[in-house]
């Protein structure tokens, strides 16, 4: 055996899993295919901050500095990832990027090309938004304009004066779309497949995301009139300025898409403003325009693909049926399945609460796990 744990990823779940196993004696080997702990932070958009307040964010044993602020930005949540590292001795093994995962024998084997590990247990933290997923639309080789994902934009700087199109509208898509409008765009336009649940990122002094422990696991039909009520208190009625009603409410659209609402972070003053316009979904190219669902259609100089992302572990171990059919673990946090033993996932999923806040649970619970599992070997 190369090490008794093998973990994958030194973003904040890897980091925070590796922490609490030295705590509990077991020591690991973390492999990342980055260059630095939190690398990917720093390649995020300018304007990116935590929905989660600085105190909800930490991960376990080390508090994030008090003069990050109340919001962290991405560049202070690197910095924090890389001090998170450094006080707790983790030397992950960049450069390494996991390209299959086995079963042998009462062993796990992690291969990198040539280059392999063994293990008694594995645990996955390379992310839920691992690989940008961006559609190809028909006819888009008609178009001459920029398409990028939104995992290329860093700023809206290159986009002054121009018309854009931002399809998708969750946070990533909203929160570009506000950004774009603030720094010079001419004209922005968002498209929307699902209608988002916006909700603000605060009620008062109280974020939203607190709020939203008591909600992660109650019924919809007891919360979500109480979320309405509190949404058009806080925003109004945003079907005013063309952003179309969500079919459900916020805890059972969180559930039923996996997708956490929309958290407004410059949005709906642009909404209001009339700098950002609502249109239905980008369906397709045609001689160089954007053909939205409702057969209209315009020449935008740009198209950013707020689309999403995948695990991008389906080429990994699709083979060890441990992923649903969109590529995504069957069971995160500390219960391993029974078709894998010793294979756990974390920051796998996107909770109503938060990612972090969700992460630092499961990385003290996975680290409990594995310790007694490894002692009865």
């Amino acid at each position: 055996m190369d090490a008794d744990v093998v973990v994958v990823g030194a973003g904040p779940a890897g980091l925070a899993v590796a922490a609490c196993l030295k705590k509990r004696g077991v020591e690991t080997i973390v492999l990342d295919r980055g260059q630095a702990a939190g690398q990917s932070w720093r390649t995020r958009y300018d304007r990116l901050h935590l929905h989660t307040p600085r105190a909800q964010s930490r991960m376990p044993d080390l508090p994030i500095p008090r003069r990050f602020g109340r919001w962290v930005s991405k560049d202070d949540m690197a910095q924090y990832i890389d001090l998170y590292a450094r006080h707790h001795g983790i030397v992950p093994r960049f450069g390494t990027e996991l390209r299959r995962l086995d079963r042998d024998g009462d062993r796990w084997v992690a291969m990198d090309g040539d280059t392999r590990w063994t293990a008694r247990q594995v645990v996955i933290a390379t992310g839920y938004s691992n690989s940008p997923a961006r559609p190809l639309w028909p006819g888009e080789e008609s178009f001459p304009g920029d398409i990028v994902h939104a995992a290329d934009y860093t700023s809206p700087m290159p986009y002054a004066g121009r018309s854009v199109l931002v399809v998708g509208a969750g946070n990533t898509g909203a929160e570009i779309a506000a950004d774009l409008t603030e720094h010079g765009a001419r004209d922005v336009r968002l498209a929307v497949r699902t209608p988002p649940n916006v909700i603000p990122r605060q009620l008062g002094p109280v974020p939203t995301t607190v709020l939203a422990i008591g909600m992660e696991h109650a019924p919809p039909r007891l919360v979500d009139p109480v979320n309405r009520l509190l949404q058009r208190w806080a925003l109004g009625d945003l079907t005013r300025f063309g952003m179309p009603a969500p079919e459900a409410g916020v805890v059972e659209q969180a559930r039923r898409t996996k997708v956490t609402p929309t958290i407004d972070v410059g949005l709906v003053a642009a909404l209001r403003r009339g700098d950002v316009t609502p249109v239905p979904a980008l369906e397709c190219f045609d001689a160089g325009e954007a053909v939205l669902a409702d057969g209209s259609r315009f020449a935008p100089d740009a198209v950013i693909a707020a689309t999403g992302y995948t695990t991008g572990l389906d080429p990994i171990m699709a083979h060890l049926g441990v992923l649903d059919p969109r590529g995504r673990p069957l069971a995160t946090g500390p219960r391993a399945l029974p078709q894998a033993p010793g294979l756990r996932f974390i920051g796998m999923s996107n909770p109503l609460k938060g990612q972090l806040f969700q992460i630092r649970l499961h990385a003290t619970a996975i680290a409990k796990a594995v310790a007694a599992e490894l002692r009865e070997d």
